[in-house]
């Protein structure tokens, strides 16, 4: 299966993982196959992009997940409903939320192995709860690799999990507005740090450190931040952790104004910001979790043969396992082999093909 941009869907493609919405109801299920109207309805509901099965580079069994579907689906239903309750009623259920970090750190200290390979599909309407979700799961991993023990695993993800709470307080329109903002506006986006750590202060049962996430999850590592200009240690290390995670799952989502980043390009962009906007050991152990080649990238290896990334080596992320269906003349091969890079010093992959680029490739053939 690979990721498609919505442009480029065509009738008759096949769903090849479910689409959920915040409530965690399915919007469209794997293995459904697609028509004009359901295309139309995607584009409605503001879903940017689909995984969809491919019948030249084959299908893939299995895609080991650091969390399960369920548990995701689950996640990003209780925090949707826990803002939306903070916003209108003022009251957070932190035992719930508790409960909910407890349990992602278990799944993730249970897959210890197992890197980050799937970006998951969103509404724009329901980024802010999906992306509340990653960047607590990318946190804990980043922890995990620090060596974090129980009790900073779960103050940093209950914190991670509600870095963004303060943003019940900004005008909806505003928040999702696809142009850029006033300076008005920005002014007014800036104070959802402020108001995060406002309101967790208040519950007694989540630790001062877990608020500060909020806080300190837009300071920068060069002191150019908000909203009080922190720089290097100044940040605690939970909010450098935070803001790591913050940066790159927003370049993984497609948004309004642009499409979604491609995970090896989203890396780049964070090894760029080490030293300057963001902590480069954070950085660093973020990304000691992430595929850079994820399962379903389709690349192009040095010697000119084109293929499809179906495992990951964890000590040699960059490194994948490849299978190789185009040869180096574009030509289609009738019996497709695997490559394991991580064995092989001299051959490397040189990029990851775009949907464009396999236009062109199949047009070749």
């Amino acid at each position: 299966m690979r990721r498609i941009n919505i442009e480029n869907l065509q009738a008759d493609m096949i769903v090849a993982r479910n689409i959920f919405s915040s409530e965690g109801r399915i919007l469209l299920s794997s293995g459904v196959m697609l028509s004009a109207p359901y295309i139309e309805r995607l584009l409605s509901l503001g879903i940017a992009s689909v995984y969809i099965k491919d019948d030249i580079f084959g299908d893939i069994d299995h895609i080991p997940e650091v969390i399960s579907e369920k548990t995701r689906i689950d996640t990003v239903k209780i925090v949707r409903d826990s803002f939306n309750n903070m916003e209108r009623n003022h009251k957070l259920n932190v035992r719930l939320i508790k409960d909910v970090v407890n349990n992602l750190v278990e799944e993730l200290l249970f897959n210890p192995n197992v890197l980050v390979n799937l970006t998951d599909i969103r509404s724009y309407d329901d980024y802010t709860f999906a992306h509340s979700v990653n960047v607590c799961i990318l946190s804990l991993m980043t922890g995990v690799t620090l060596s974090y023990d129980d009790i900073k695993l779960k103050d940093l993800g209950v914190g991670a999990l509600l870095h963004d709470i303060g943003k019940i307080k900004l005008d909806k329109g505003t928040l999702n507005k696809a142009d850029d903002l006033t300076r008005e506006e920005y002014f007014e986006v800036k104070q959802h740090a402020e108001s995060g750590f406002e309101i967790l202060r208040k519950y007694d049962d989540i630790s001062l450190l877990s608020a500060h996430i909020a806080f300190q999850h837009h300071e920068r590592w060069n002191g150019t931040g908000y909203p009080r200009g922190l720089s290097g240690n100044d940040i605690h290390e939970y909010g450098r952790i935070v803001a790591v995670a913050d940066v790159y799952d927003a370049l993984l989502a497609d948004r309004p104004y642009r499409s979604s980043y491609s995970v090896n390009q989203a890396i780049t962009i964070l090894q760029r910001m080490a030293g300057t906007y963001l902590d480069p050991r954070c950085i660093t152990a973020l990304i000691a979790n992430v595929a850079v080649y994820p399962i379903g990238s389709i690349v192009e290896l040095n010697s000119g043969v084109v293929g499809i990334v179906v495992d990951v080596n964890k000590e040699m992320p960059t490194r994948p396992v490849v299978r190789v269906v185009y040869n180096s003349n574009s030509e289609r091969l009738n019996h497709p082999h695997e490559v394991d890079l991580s064995k092989l010093s001299t051959i490397i992959i040189v990029k990851a093909l775009n949907d464009k680029d396999l236009d062109e490739l199949t047009k070749k053939t």
